[in-house]
């Protein structure tokens, strides 16, 4: 084959077949569940404004992570997710995730 066939052409500036973008937080929320608020990428925290997240509370004798544990439009929504993963919706507190800047 040579290059300046039309074909070649085309592939070279495509993406191969088999080719898959990858899954963020901003296409699926679900994405952020087990990460740091802090450490989602500008694109992912700009999608996610103004959705609630779950939190799981700081003391002392736990010392948790402080991870996403569920992501939702409502205190509701995130209070189901925990109870679904067998957590205790009353050991978390609940924000709203603001704009970066």
């Amino acid at each position: 084959m040579r290059a300046n066939e039309p074909r070649l052409a085309f592939w070279y500036n495509a993406f191969p077949v088999n080719f898959a973008m990858p899954v963020t937080a901003a296409s699926d929320p679900q994405q952020a569940i087990g990460r740091a608020p802090e450490r989602l990428t500008l694109g992912e925290r700009l999608a996610l404004t103004g959705k609630f997240i779950a939190l799981e509370f700081y003391t002392p004798e736990t010392l948790p992570l402080r991870r996403i544990e569920a992501i939702g439009d409502s205190i509701e929504d995130c209070a189901r997710q925990l109870t679904q993963r067998g957590h205790d919706p009353m050991r978390f507190e609940f924000s709203r995730l603001e704009p970066p800047y």
